[in-house]
């Protein structure tokens, strides 16, 4: 009978700290494993610095072709773009031009 209250009073003692060493691995493990830890946070930020790459890239691919355009505009015509354009577009060539054929994959365009 001893036995068992002094069983009985060392789980009772023991069930608070337990209960809280219980919480603290809950709240540590989602601090670091869940959704918004830092397992998560290293990701999102692994996955920002992509997308704002893929932004950087964009614009200027997008610098160009508006530089392009504003070649092609009548009020800023460049001669030669429009020329190369024109040949490009009909697959022409002067008599005197030299012409050099070029793999697909070497084209600007």
């Amino acid at each position: 009978m001893a036995l068992m209250r002094k069983t009985r009073r060392r789980l009772r003692a023991a069930l608070l700290p337990l209960l809280f060493l219980g919480l603290v691995g809950y709240f540590g493990w989602n601090a670091t494993s869940g959704e918004f830890g830092l397992k998560a946070y290293a990701t999102r930020q692994r996955d920002l610095h992509t997308a704002e790459a893929g932004l950087t890239r964009t614009q200027q691919e997008l610098g160009a072709w508006e530089a392009r355009v504003l070649a092609l505009r009548a009020a800023h015509l460049d001669r030669d773009l429009l020329d190369e354009r024109a040949r490009a577009m009909l697959n022409l060539a002067d008599p005197n031009e030299i012409v050099v054929p070029l793999p697909p994959a070497q084209h600007g365009d």
